[in-house]
This record gives structure tokens, C-alpha cells and sequence, in this order.
């Protein structure tokens, strides 16, 4: 699911999200598709039922990109909100320490640790210069760039595993290659996460695809 934090200011879709979030949409959008193709072996060679389960696989990630796209926008909204709030609130605190308390409560701690009095009193007035708060909150221009991202992110992440399906006869052939490209999409996926967070890319991609497919089994089991 998407992450209230994910919106950034650049003007391109694929930077509005961040790397956890777009690594994230791309697991969930293999683990639908993955949980389709583990019922092809059930279905035999009937290109018919093969066909069917595709287009549901396809469906399914189609109302899933949906579904995420608008939770993405009202997590933004959310935040935005409770920004605005928490402002007005500053605003109206007299009272210094408790300003200050406030501030320091939504850094993080570290950070609020290393702040003295008079850092945070420059920042209290810094936000207190900002008197034209708005009701509610504003939809920016890149609110509709990230949902448009996390629909993307889950929908097309569907595609490279169904390929072999299309494009091949031998249903055991498409069925291995398709498995294959999708382990080595979970081992990207987490590889470059492990990049972002700064520990062994490696580890963390071999630890997407053991993620990805406990996931996968877990959620065919209980019926998914």
C-alpha cells in the first residue's frame, strides 16, 4: 500500500514517489499477478482457462492500481490536513516551552535531541510567519503524478510475467519463464532497495524474492 510520505517535489511521476513506495507497489503488483499464474499447472494445457485466468490476473491488478491510486491521493490529503492543523495549533500556543514541545514531537528524535531552545524557537517563528493557512488541503499538481505512478507502478508490473503466456505455445515453457522473470523482478526490486537503504543490495534482493514468494503461497492458501 502506499506510504503518506511518498509525495516529493520533482516534476516527474516516477520521482514523486519514493523508492520504498515504488518498491512496494511493484511487490504488490507481482504478488497479484504471481498468485494467478500459480493456478495455470491446476488448469492444465485448456488455452481457454488459461486465457481466463490471465484476463483475471490482469483485472485484478487493473481494480488493485485503482484502488491503491485513490488511497495514495487520500494518505496525501490526510497529511496535508494534519499539517495545516498542527500549524494552526502552533499558532496558537502562548505559551514558549509548550511551542517548543510541540515542534520537537513531530521531528525526529535525534534531531529533536540535538535542537536547543533558541533552534527551536527560530523555526516556532518561522512557521508562525505563515498566517494564511488554508481551510483544507490544497491538491497539488503532484498528488495526481504519484497516484498516477502507484497505478502504473501495480497495472505494468503485470505485463512481463503474463508475456511468455501470449508469445508461447508450451504452456510448462511459458509457465517456467514466466516464474523466472518474476523472481528476477522481486530480486531488482529489492536489489535497488537495498541500494536506497544503504545495506547489501544483494542480501536485500535475495530477500525480496524469499518475501515475495512466501507472500505469493501465503496468500493462495488462505484462498486468494
Amino acid at each position: 500500500m502506499t506510504s503518506e510520505s511518498t509525495a516529493q517535489g520533482s516534476g516527474t511521476s516516477l520521482r514523486v514517489l519514493d523508492p520504498l513506495a515504488r518498491s512496494s507497489e511493484v511487490l504488490f503488483g507481482l504478488i497479484m499477478v504471481l498468485t494467478f499464474t500459480s493456478a495455470i499447472s491446476a488448469a492444465g494445457g485448456d488455452r481457454s482457462e488459461i486465457r481466463t485466468l490471465l484476463l483475471g490476473a490482469l483485472g485484478c491488478n487493473l481494480a488493485w492500481g485503482v484502488v491503491d491510486a485513490v488511497m495514495y491521493l487520500m494518505g496525501q490529503l490526510t497529511e496535508r490536513g494534519r499539517a495545516i492543523f498542527l500549524l494552526k495549533r502552533l499558532n496558537r500556543t502562548p505559551d514558549d516551552a509548550s511551542a517548543h514541545r510541540a515542534i520537537a514531537s513531530v521531528l525526529p528524535p535525534k534531531i529533536a535531541e540535538a535542537l536547543g531552545p533558541a533552534e527551536l524557537e527560530k523555526i516556532r517563528r518561522h512557521l508562525n510567519a505563515e498566517r494564511k493557512l488554508p481551510d483544507h488541503p490544497p491538491f497539488e499538481r503532484n498528488d495526481l503524478l504519484g497516484a498516477l505512478a502507484v497505478f502504473l507502478l501495480v497495472f505494468v508490473s503485470t505485463f512481463p510475467v503474463v508475456v511468455p503466456f501470449v508469445l508461447m505455445d508450451r504452456v510448462k515453457l511459458a509457465l517456467r519463464t514466466s516464474n523466472a522473470i518474476a523472481i528476477a523482478l522481486l530480486f531488482v526490486t529489492g536489489f535497488h532497495l537495498g541500494k536506497y537503504a544503504g545495506v547489501r543490495p544483494w542480501l536485500w534482493g535475495l530477500a525480496m524474492v524469499v518475501l515475495g514468494l512466501t507472500l505469493v503461497a501465503i496468500t493462495i492458501a488462505l484462498g486468494g
